[in-house]
């Protein structure tokens, strides 16, 4: 029996798990370096509530994978009220640095003037489009701020993870292979939906090539703001022997008017599923290009693997 003060003499007492040294030692967790540049998120198209809810969650992930980080929103058509432009989110990081620095000398301390980029931009595009990457970096040189631009986000095994989800979402396909159940509705050709003409779609063929791993069809991928690249491409699936067909965007959300999306299914004949929007995937990989561009980078993200 155990005594009010603890156990009675002669069981074992409960210590506490010693840390385990060598290379199964639990990493201690990283936090972003004191005086380190913003990550500046670059939000492209319209700016509504659903946008700034997207882009605040992604940030909110990001927050959560490094603690002490910086992370900010500028849109690339805000209007510096409820949606502040880049250029303005960059100059206030800059006029922020500025004045703690000013701050902490006039405290007395003796502390190096800040160099180096105030900012590190990230664009949330999942594959590249030059028309807004081309409004990125103009909005980058408009700020006069020193700021890095990172590259997109794809392609990555992450993306062609939270690919997967969407479409099991929608019901078009199967969540785990292993698991012994049918999914009525589940396709068995895949269109991957991109933005940014031919470049895009090349790029988006190789998150393609992942996702067509994970659920064992075919996938190809076509260019939304392409005249006839969905229907070409729906056709080419068909020929081949695919009989139910459906469209993943392979956009976050921001990029385009979500009636594109719908457009392209009825023309493709099948059923969409929902833009990647704020998958945790998200978030982690536009830490990961920051991390990455200080020199700073955890191990990179790793997808689910192929069940």
């Amino acid at each position: 029996m155990s005594s009010p003060t603890g156990p009675a003499s002669g069981l074992p007492v409960r210590m506490p798990r010693p840390r385990q040294p060598g290379r199964h030692r639990r990493p201690e967790p990283l936090a972003a370096p004191e005086g380190a540049p913003a990550l500046v998120l670059a939000v492209p198209g319209r700016p509504s509530a659903a946008t700034r809810g997207l882009a605040e969650e992604i940030v909110s992930i990001a927050r959560s994978e490094l603690p002490g980080l910086d992370a900010r929103i500028g849109y690339l058509d805000g209007d510096d009220s409820d949606f502040p432009t880049l250029p303005s989110v960059l100059t206030h990081a800059a006029e922020e640095r500025t004045a703690r620095f000013e701050q902490a000398r006039a405290a007395g301390l003796d502390i190096k003037e800040p160099d180096g980029p105030v900012a590190v931009v990230v664009p949330l595009l999942a594959g590249p489009d030059s028309a807004l990457l081309r409004q990125v970096r103009q909005a980058v040189m408009e700020s006069r701020i020193a700021a890095e631009l990172t590259d997109v986000l794809g392609p990555h095994p992450l993306l062609a993870e939270a690919l997967h989800v969407r479409l099991s979402e929608a019901g078009l396909a199967r969540a785990d292979r292993a698991r012994l159940f049918t999914v009525a509705t589940a396709a068995d050709g895949i269109i991957l939906a991109s933005v940014g003409g031919e470049e895009a779609v090349q790029a988006a063929g190789i998150t393609g090539m992942l996702l067509a791993a994970r659920l064992a069809v075919p996938v190809m991928a076509a260019a939304l703001d392409q005249e006839g690249s969905i229907a070409s491409v729906a056709e080419q699936l068909r020929s081949s022997g695919s009989q139910q067909l459906a469209l993943a965007p392979y956009l976050i959300g921001p990029e385009i008017d979500a009636t594109l999306i719908e457009e392209a299914a009825r023309e493709a004949g099948c059923a969409a599923a929902e833009a990647l929007g704020p998958y945790p995937a998200i978030g982690k990989l536009a830490l990961a290009k920051y991390t990455t561009a200080l020199g700073i980078a955890p191990p990179q993200p790793q997808g689910a693997p192929v069940r």
